[in-house]
């Protein structure tokens, strides 16, 4: 079955690389005009966008600090004017960082915090008024982490932001059932990213960390595009509240005891 995503509209949140950037392509391949978010990186977002349009399909693109409601809201604005509808939020965007907590200091708890659970927080709330307004459906989509269940020393504020975002998408699944829209959680493993530059620069730590997957290797971009295409789909109409791994069964052996 092809799954397509022809006329509908999707805003992508840090999808100026990696997994964003895949998920925005995968997208357009299937049909979708995307909105393009970064923070920092312009040029990446400049290069997202135009695969985009090369597929045929539309994009916009935003800068937005996603822990500043103020931003959040000049995105949506944005997203109105040029399309006038929402139909697919994925929350992607995240940042790492932590230390060990009674050595952490509260601006970078804050910081991580703001941008892994406040901007999703912000995003699915203007998503789902309008989708809810539009009296057609959508669809939520958030990007967590296998860390949102298997927590790690040295990185409290991730580890709490993404079982955070968990819960957000169990409690909106909820609430937002009535109004046709599914809330869907996707919780990565090892994937070969910026974000996870160590594991393409260190060739040791890669192959130590494969041998703990039962798979044997890491994911890619496509990996979690593939999923969240599914998720957007017609095809995920029954589905919703639900964490859904995509880690080559590392969640089956992790953490070691």
């Amino acid at each position: 079955m092809e799954l397509r995503l022809d006329g509908r509209v999707a805003l992508v949140t840090g999808s100026d690389s990696g997994i964003g950037e895949g998920i925005a392509l995968c997208f357009a391949e299937s049909g979708a005009d995307v909105v393009v978010h970064y923070y920092t990186d312009q040029e990446g977002a400049e290069d997202t966008a135009a695969k985009v349009c090369e597929h045929g399909r539309k994009a916009i693109i935003v800068q937005a600090d996603l822990g500043l409601e103020a931003d959040v809201d000049r995105i949506f604005t944005t997203l109105d004017d040029a399309f006038g509808q929402i139909d697919i939020m994925v929350n992607c965007a995240g940042q790492g960082g932590g230390g060990l907590v009674h050595q952490l200091d509260p601006a970078l708890w804050d910081r991580v915090l703001r941008t892994n659970l406040y901007g999703p927080f912000f995003c699915s709330r203007l998503a789902a008024q309008r989708m809810i307004a539009r009296g057609q459906g959508g669809r939520i989509i958030n990007i967590s982490s296998v860390h949102e269940e298997a927590c790690m020393p040295g990185a409290a504020p991730y580890c709490v932001s993404k079982a955070g975002l968990r819960n957000l998408t169990r409690t909106q699944a909820i609430e937002l059932a009535e109004h046709g829209i599914t809330v869907n959680d996707i919780a990565p493993g090892m994937i070969l990213t910026p974000m996870n530059h160590r594991a393409q620069v260190d060739a040791d730590y890669r192959h130590e960390a494969e041998a703990q997957i039962p798979l044997r290797r890491a994911g890619l971009p496509v990996d979690i595009a593939n999923m969240a295409l599914f998720l957007a789909s017609d095809a995920s109409d029954y589905c919703t509240g639900a964490t859904y791994y995509v880690d080559g069964g590392w969640m089956l052996t992790q953490p070691p005891v």
